[in-house]
């Protein structure tokens, strides 16, 4: 299991601040940029679920994806460039 703990140095992306027309976008050009080996956080209002079938249709193979926390009001999501 992931460790979520303040030493956990992994770049934090709060969804909630967004407008939800640009969340994907938003975590596809982050993801995009990522080198192999990187990973973030994403925080959300809901479970991320059909984000999760967007990125296995764009770049299969090459993410882990990986719940840390499963609502009912957060949902926290480490995401992984393989």
């Amino acid at each position: 299991m992931a460790n979520n703990s303040p030493a956990d140095d992994s770049p934090v992306i709060d969804v909630r601040e967004l407008a939800p027309l640009i969340r994907h976008s938003f975590i596809f050009q982050t993801f995009e940029h990522m080198q192999p080996g990187a990973n973030f956080l994403l925080v959300n209002d809901h479970d991320p679920i059909p984000l999760y079938y967007q990125f296995s249709s764009k770049w299969p193979d090459e993410f882990t994806w990986e719940y840390l926390e499963q609502g009912p009001e957060e949902w926290r999501v480490r995401i992984c460039k393989v």
